[in-house]
């Protein structure tokens, strides 16, 4: 795995509709970046980012890359759609909650058949919020099946909490969980309890959603935090960090950016990226150097 990961929820169509030329020239310039794990799931774009995912990595050496999908939804067009639905340009399907052992093992068939690749190397119990004894029980123990099999590498959690990520720890055995939004500049939730208990048991963390869903990106009046319009105090407070890292001479995107790799129990950041120039600007924000200083302060 490469220290930057692409997540593929904008190639779904993310609040706006993406074309599938777009979303492959987004993939390939990842590559030529030196991409090489890249993350999505069933329900980005109801299938379409895991099939534009596939369309440009069955281009590629198999050995040569990661790739990371997710468990817990499937995908059916008699399903009606979800309350605030976000993804925007989808075929006719909906997804359904399903964490069963039978539906787990569906879902795997499924996205394998969308990418048009013969393994996935990572699998993630997706958003499993409502639903841990199934979870548990059932996608779980699919999970472990395959990961025994040899048809996947991993098995994984990925969620927007970190408690719940904690109690899978504790109660099975997972490789890596990907943490969305609670390890950032913004909220160190998952330093209290979560990420700790990763560097005991060797657990990966996987950290998305380093900007907040975009308030780190541009921390101005109307920007979004986890998915919706940021409190005026935390739009105050990214701002105040913004003016922390410029005074370093670093942009509020850098540090963002490269934040959670500070924590032993992090070996991965992903972005999520629309176009071509998203991605080369997150290329560059990573590879920007940050001095101590600028991290002793925004500790501080």
């Amino acid at each position: 795995m490469t220290r930057l990961g692409l997540g593929t929820a904008p190639l779904g169509g993310l609040f706006e509709a993406v074309s599938d030329d777009e979303a492959h020239r987004v993939v390939e310039a990842a590559w030529q970046a030196g991409m090489r794990f890249f993350d999505t799931a069933p329900l980005y774009g109801h299938g379409l980012a895991e099939q534009r995912l596939g369309t440009v990595l069955r281009t590629k050496p198999r050995d040569e890359f990661v790739l990371a999908s997710k468990v817990g939804r499937l995908l059916r067009a008699d399903a009606p759609p979800e309350p605030g639905q976000a993804y925007k340009g989808v075929p006719p399907v909906n997804p359904v909650f399903d964490f069963s052992y039978d539906g787990v093992m569906r879902s795997v068939e499924e996205s394998l058949r969308r990418f048009g690749l013969d393994r996935i190397d990572v699998l993630h119990i997706h958003d499993p919020d409502e639903h841990y004894d199934e979870a548990v029980g059932g996608a779980y123990r699919a999970l472990d099946r395959l990961r025994a099999e040899g048809s996947i590498k991993a098995v994984g959690a990925g969620m927007n909490q970190a408690e719940m990520l904690a109690r899978f720890a504790r109660d099975a055995d997972f490789d890596c969980f990907l943490l969305a939004g609670r390890y950032t500049l913004l909220d160190r939730t998952g330093e209290r309890d979560l990420l700790p208990l990763c560097v005991e048991k060797n657990i990966a963390i996987i950290a998305g959603g380093v900007f907040n869903s975009g308030i780190l990106a541009d921390p101005r009046p109307g920007a979004t935090f986890d998915y919706q319009a940021a409190p005026t105090e935390l739009v105050h407070k990214a701002q105040r960090l913004r003016e922390i890292c410029a005074a370093h001479g670093v942009e509020l995107k850098a540090a963002a950016i490269q934040f959670p790799l500070r924590h032993p129990a992090v070996p991965i950041v992903l972005t999520g990226c629309r176009t071509v120039a998203e991605v080369e600007e997150n290329v560059r924000m990573f590879q920007t150097p940050v001095p101590d200083e600028l991290w002793r302060e925004l500790d501080a």
